[in-house]
């Protein structure tokens, strides 16, 4: 999420819910609306515990998916560099070809796939690249130990590739379900009514302001953090970016000369084919 909007966002709820406590303030009673002051402090007690504790486990449950979808990306990104690595084994009328085309697959996870992410439009569709590959593998016969052997581990590199896909696309459409949402804005909304009744004629403004004010901010920033960790392919502060598959494109882009030289990739700078 970015900074300024989150900022602004904490800002205005605060505003609101202290001018909401002023204004409830002007026809309360001294001491607040409450006989029981003790009484009235161990229910929101129970009230603030019971939202901590469910906040709680809905992030833990949403970093858990931002860390999954991070490591994924992480993991592709060193697999493709791997396959890369062994595609040089296959044999020399298909191995410019394979090498290109993991080439394009990493341009377009940087320049096609990561922006559909942010946007939550990359859904169930699959890599064009991945097929490409796929089909040109299958036109590979291995004429020696060595190249059956790099069939075999490019066979089990495509698998993990696909897999770390698999997960760093897991969190582009978020994990926390709608009634989750729908219970924590209740509960927000009942502590928030719950903290009106504590309105006190007898104390400060600045005192009553404090009060709600501390309580509205901390709702506010705790709700934006768990939006934040469940669609983390945003372009604000903690947002993921593609520098796992960026760095591979550089490394490949140095390295490459030296043991592939001539390899055109049949893709624009965005994956996008020729």
């Amino acid at each position: 999420m970015n900074l300024v909007w989150g900022a602004l966002i904490v800002l205005a709820v605060t505003a609101v819910a202290v001018a909401a406590m002023l204004l409830v303030r002007r026809g309360a009673p001294e001491g607040s609306y409450f006989s029981d002051g003790d009484r009235a402090s161990g229910v929101f007690g129970v009230l603030a515990t019971g939202f901590s504790v469910l906040l709680g486990f809905i992030i833990f449950l949403a970093f858990t998916s931002y860390d999954q979808s991070r490591a994924g990306a992480e993991a592709e990104a060193l697999t493709l560099v791997q396959q890369v690595e062994n595609a040089q084994q296959f044999p020399a009328a298909v191995a410019p070809k394979l090498t290109g085309q993991l080439l394009c697959y990493a341009r377009s996870v940087v320049g096609d796939e990561w922006p559909r992410m942010q946007n939550g439009t990359v859904g169930d569709s699959a890599n064009p690249w991945s097929l490409e590959l796929f089909r040109t593998l299958r036109t590979v016969q291995p004429a020696t130990a060595s190249q059956q052997s790099a069939y075999d581990k490019w066979l089990d590199q495509t698998s993990t590739r696909e897999e770390a896909r698999r997960d760093r696309i897991h969190g582009a459409v978020g994990v926390i379900p709608s009634p989750l949402w729908i219970v924590l804005f209740f509960i927000s909304a009942v502590i928030f009514i719950y903290m009106l009744f504590f309105a006190d004629s007898g104390e400060p403004a600045l005192t009553q302001a404090m009060l709600m004010g501390s309580v509205a901010s901390v709702i506010t920033v705790m709700l934006l953090l768990l939006v934040s960790l469940d669609s983390p392919f945003h372009s604000g502060v903690g947002g993921l970016k593609p520098v796992a598959m960026e760095r591979s494109l550089r490394v490949l882009d140095e390295v490459l000369p030296s043991f592939a030289p001539g390899v055109k990739p049949p893709c624009d700078e965005r994956g996008r084919p020729l």
